[in-house]
This record gives structure tokens, C-alpha cells and sequence, in this order.
């Protein structure tokens, strides 16, 4: 999967919490967001260098669309969080242990970067199409 299709696929879910989702669903778009708030914060700050007051005011109307793009984009970074523990064969409720400071985080890019289980578990089939494997 590519950047594109994972960035398309991660709106087109936008609100689609069951299931699981491959690496690439979850990490391209992480890198996408990462880009368009640095890239929103460069051009806010050269803005409010080189234009003065009114760059500044540019610079607030540019951090202000970076704020709502944010918002916009909670619901489908959840969704697409619990989609890949379930890929793990996880409950989504593991999301919450991001709240833990530090570890918490540690642990969620530990479990993000880990392959899915192979074959269907009890949140669905495998996104990769891998072959049925017998669990007991």
C-alpha cells in the first residue's frame, strides 16, 4: 500500500472503528499530518517575518486553519488507532493507555509497529489476504 492510497483510505474510514487496518493505513497518514502541520507552520512563520503586522495576521488565520484541520482529523486518528490494535488482535480500549505519560506512547508505537496477526482474528480477516490459520 502505498502513501497515497493509505492517506485516501485513511478519510474514506473515516469513522469506521471495527476491523483492522495494516501498518501502512496507520503510518503513512501520520506522516501525511506530520508534513502538513510543519509545512503550516513554516509558511505561518514566514508570514509573520517577512510581512509585518499583516503577515502576523496572516500567520493566526494559517495557525487557526491548522487548529480545525487538527479537530478534523481526532476521529479518524482514533479510528484507525483501534483498527490497528485490532489487527493485533487487540481491544481498541489499549488506545487509552496513551494517556499514561511517556510509556503510554512507548508502548502504542511498540503495538503500532508490530506485524498483525496473519489470518482472520475475532476483529476480522486479514487486510494483508493472508492465508487461514487454525487458532485454538
Amino acid at each position: 500500500m502505498g502513501f497515497g492510497e493509505a492517506v485516501r483510505l485513511y478519510f474514506k474510514n473515516y469513522v469506521k472503528f471495527d476491523g483492522r487496518s495494516r501498518r501502512a493505513e496507520y503510518w503513512w497518514p501520520v506522516l501525511f499530518l506530520m508534513l502538513i502541520s510543519v509545512a503550516g507552520n513554516i509558511l505561518a512563520g514566514i508570514f509573520a517575518a517577512a510581512l509585518g503586522d499583516v503577515g502576523v495576521m496572516i500567520a493566526g488565520l494559517v495557525s487557526l486553519l491548522l487548529m480545525l484541520f487538527s479537530l478534523a482529523t481526532i476521529i479518524p486518528s482514533i479510528a484507525v488507532g483501534i483498527r490497528r490494535l485490532h489487527d493485533l488482535d487487540k481491544s481498541g480500549w489499549w488506545l487509552l493507555i496513551g494517556l499514561i505519560p511517556f510509556i503510554g506512547a512507548i508502548v502504542l508505537i511498540i503495538f503500532f509497529v508490530q506485524e498483525g496477526t496473519k489470518g482472520p482474528n475475532k476483529f476480522g480477516s486479514d487486510p494483508k489476504g493472508g492465508a487461514q490459520v487454525d487458532t485454538f
